[in-house]
């Protein structure tokens, strides 16, 4: 059987009073690099235009590299086999990066987000067909308020490799509403209609000018689209008030909304 204290030496090496004030030294020389790194490595992040989020997630990046390099350095100089540890070191390293390869998607997703700043916190965006208003970024998902009123997790891997459409950033969305008349209907009456249920109509902007198109002919009726702009956060009462506008302007010039009928002749016995 092995001797044990054989294999401990020629594992370890052997300790010496010269080896241990060697690697002390190279413990303290480490340390103070360390330091003066991440010391060099703050006041360039403060510099940047990352988030602060992203500038601690860096900085912690940073800290556990420079204290595993110091422990191999450390070790080293005491005797230790290197080419041991640093095996270990990379067949451990191998393991967890396969055990959480969709964790660190998500986090690599997540440092694209928050440095590229596609949306922020309080944007609506839409993606994945999935929309709501931006609650929360993380290194792992992204937290949307949807307007029923639940939360929707959005993977960061996914999101940052997927089309994400952000109603925010311009300040302004356009309302497309669309409305049939009847046929018998003259086409500059029922756009004189629409022309006055905007102008009713609260919120929407005067530049870009709304505009009224007729867009198709139906089996019932011709179509015609209203086109105009309000600032984000009215976007939803706007086009409802917009809606409730269109029916009255309607009624009152006479113009008839089309639907579907179903005419029902009854013939009696002998007719």
């Amino acid at each position: 059987m092995p001797d044990l204290n054989a294999i401990l030496s020629q594992a370890a090496g052997r300790f010496s009073l010269e080896s241990l004030l060697s690697s002390l030294l190279t413990l303290l020389v480490c340390l103070l690099a360390v330091r003066l790194l991440m010391k060099v490595l703050r006041r360039l992040l403060s510099r940047s235009r990352l988030e602060e989020r992203v500038r601690r997630y860096v900085l912690t990046a940073a800290k556990l590299l420079l204290y595993t390099l110091t422990v191999i350095f450390t070790a080293g100089s005491l005797g230790i086999n290197m080419n041991s540890l640093v095996a270990l070191l990379s067949v451990g390293g191998l393991g967890i990066t396969l055990a959480a390869e969709d964790i660190l998607g998500n986090v690599a997703g997540g440092l694209v987000i928050l440095s590229s700043h596609p949306f922020s916190i309080g944007d609506f965006i839409e993606s994945g067909g999935v929309s709501g208003t931006v609650g929360e970024i993380n290194l792992n998902h992204t937290m949307l308020l949807t307007p029923d009123g639940y939360t929707a997790l959005l993977p960061n891997k996914e999101l940052a490799a997927s089309k994400v459409i952000n109603y925010t950033v311009l300040g302004r969305r356009r309302i497309v509403w669309k409305m049939s008349a009847s046929y018998d209907a003259p086409t500059e009456t029922v756009k004189q209609a629409c022309r006055r249920a905007v102008e009713a109509t609260p919120n929407i902007l005067e530049d870009p000018e709304p505009t009224i198109f007729l867009t198709g002919f139906g089996e019932s009726g011709i179509d015609y689209t209203v086109y105009c702009w309000t600032v984000t956060d009215d976007w939803w009462p706007t086009q409802f008030a917009l809606a409730e506008n269109l029916r009255r302007e309607f009624a009152a010039a006479g113009v008839e909304i089309p639907y579907n009928k179903l005419d029902v002749k009854i013939v009696k016995g002998g007719e």
